[in-house]
């Protein structure tokens, strides 16, 4: 992943807070619709980011100021507008192969762990496609003429999603991350940009969820990564979103986090994993599997 979420975290906003000239009653009509929608709060040391991440909204619609998209969002004159509110906020960062060493760990991980059955692994806030086709792409290659793991990528934005339903990435997105042997074996070049081979983009299967108010998807995986999610969410938040992957933890299996991120000091849950650095395993010894 994968920040599909705006980086701005904690403490609600203030009235003191600064959004680019936008009132104090604006701040915190956006500062609810974020939380009651994707968990996430916005520090009032952070509120200018709203501002620019909704400035191509406002052009889009014809807006001069966040005062005036909230008075058109609370008027209800413009439906759909929240919808598109949230997808501006959550939109944001990722690449391919993010921390390669985590998809070195994967790689090896699944082998042990689902030695005698396919595979399971869960992308969640999988933002623009691009942690999930890297796990595609990683998978297909090592299986040979076998059966990849089945890939299950989530994200809370139905804008995101449909980016990474259709695989199709500029010049820019498309070199971040991507070696040319592989952006040249699993993309087709399209004018300026490059989409993903239908080969790679059946591996994956998208669906649009909360990891806060939404079920996760229905079976055990072996592999849950949730990376750059978490440290975004409210304390209430992120204990629901703890409880919802160690239910969708297959027993033996590793949760990984962001690079920043950790389970220490906010969940009993989960422990650092003993067989894997840097990952996690749930906390029940009897689910786990003995390195």
């Amino acid at each position: 992943m994968i920040e599909s979420h705006l980086a701005i975290a904690n403490p609600a906003v203030h009235p003191g807070a600064s959004g680019a000239g936008a009132s104090a009653g604006t701040l915190t009509v956006l500062a609810r619709l974020l939380e009651a929608r994707t968990g996430q709060q916005i520090a009032s040391s952070r509120a200018w980011r709203l501002d620019v991440a909704l400035k191509p909204l406002l052009r889009d619609r014809e807006i001069d100021t966040l005062d005036q998209l909230v008075d058109t969002l609370l008027d209800g004159s413009d439906h759909g507008l929240g919808d598109r509110i949230i997808d501006a906020l959550v939109n944001g960062e990722s690449s391919f192969f993010r921390d390669q060493p985590v998809f070195d760990t994967i790689a090896q991980a699944l082998t042990a762990i689902a030695p005698d059955h396919r595979g399971r692994v869960w992308s969640a806030g999988c933002a623009t496609g691009q942690e999930p086709l890297s796990l595609a792409m990683m998978f297909a290659e090592a299986a040979g003429e076998g059966s990849p793991p089945e890939l299950v990528a989530t994200d809370v934005s139905e804008a995101a999603l449909a980016r990474a339903r259709s695989g199709r990435y500029n010049q820019f997105e498309i070199q971040r991350g991507l070696p040319v042997r592989r952006m040249m074996r699993w993309f087709d070049s399209d004018g300026t940009d490059w989409t993903a081979k239908p080969e790679l983009t059946r591996l994956i299967q998208y669906r649009q969820s909360n990891l806060v108010t939404d079920p996760a998807p229905g079976g055990r995986f072996d592999i849950i990564l949730c990376r750059n999610v978490l440290f975004y969410l409210a304390a209430g938040a992120k204990a629901k979103v703890f409880a919802s992957l160690a239910a969708a933890l297959r027993p033996g299996g590793l949760l990984v986090l962001g690079a920043g991120e950790t389970v220490i000091g906010q969940t009993d849950l989960f422990m650092p994993s003993t067989r894997y650095r840097g990952f996690y395993e749930h906390t029940d010894t009897k689910r786990r599997i003995k390195g």
